[in-house]
């Protein structure tokens, strides 16, 4: 396996609509701010989380079952911010959508910033021919309340391209979370 560099994710986000919409370069400023990179860096692509998220809740006082998660579980908040509480966390959306070429494997990990705040971005990796918003996972692991911005850096995704193709695909065995549009949970 080798590790694709800028050039070439530049080159399959334009050639082949891998992102979209993509950033060919890395963008750290927003009217006049500073801001959470995102776009391309020397060997990955930071993405952005928009401004869709599903902050989890205990009012129900259900168990966290992934066999049969329970949908109310999560408030829906549309804005530029969501805090998290305390030793909680939040799903969100990527802006970006990909298209994952059938011999490359992506794995994806969070941004320091937001790491050394102590909240964590988890995201399974992206597999080959997976297609679709990415779903984050925000944790806050700190005793008090962390906020996450809208259209801002999250995370970095890395792409590596495999020695040879892979005989099945996520798509080829129609994978639960192929074409995914919003936040979406845990489904068997």
């Amino acid at each position: 396996m080798t590790i694709k560099s800028d050039k070439w994710i530049r080159k399959m986000a334009s050639e082949h609509g891998m992102i979209e919409p993509f950033e060919p370069g890395q963008v750290k400023q927003k009217d006049g701010h500073s801001i959470v990179s995102y776009g391309t860096s020397s060997y990955g692509y930071d993405i952005r989380c928009s401004d869709e998220f599903k902050l989890f809740t205990n009012l129900n006082s259900t168990i966290v079952d992934p066999k049969r998660f329970d949908s109310n579980s999560f408030v829906d908040v549309k804005s530029d911010i969501c805090i998290i509480p305390p030793n909680s966390f939040a799903l969100a959306r990527t802006v970006e959508y990909f298209r994952i070429p059938r011999n490359i494997l992506t794995i994806c990990l969070g941004k320091s910033t937001y790491a050394r705040c102590g909240i964590i971005v988890n995201v399974t990796p992206f597999e080959p021919e997976w297609e679709g918003y990415v779903t984050l996972e925000f944790s806050n692991t700190t005793p008090l309340p962390a906020r996450i911005y809208a259209n801002e850096g999250v995370a970095q995704v890395i792409f590596f391209e495999a020695d040879e193709v892979c005989e099945t695909s996520y798509k080829d065995r129609n994978g639960k979370y192929q074409f995914q549009q919003g936040v979406t949970l845990p489904k068997i």
